[in-house]
């Protein structure tokens, strides 16, 4: 079943929207995020709002994950640093001398 949306501007104390001659009726370009199909269609930037809020947390969710993993990397590369650090001091001490084999 699908809904028929009356033709009202709430901007407008709900009467017949304006279309071309407001300036928030405008054309989106895209894929829906809902069910991944073309958008190409023109209408009110308040009726576009809801599809546009599921994209924008959409790609909250991949930038969290991009820097979940690029965060596990730094842990990685910091711990690796850690070990050529803690090797490092033990050679220079066996050298001078301070540690015995």
């Amino acid at each position: 079943m699908k809904l028929e949306v009356e033709d009202n501007c709430p901007l407008n104390n709900f009467k017949k929207c304006k279309q071309f001659k407001c300036a928030w009726f405008v054309q989106m370009k895209g894929t829906n995020p809902n069910d991944g199909k073309e958008v190409d269609e023109y209408a009110c930037s308040m009726a576009w709002l809801p599809m546009l809020l599921v994209e924008n947390a959409m790609q909250s969710r991949h930038t969290g994950g991009a820097i979940e993993s690029f965060r596990n990397e730094m842990v990685k590369a910091n711990d690796s640093n850690q070990s050529l650090l803690e090797m490092s001091k033990i050679l220079e001490f066996k050298n001078k001398g301070i540690i015995k084999q």
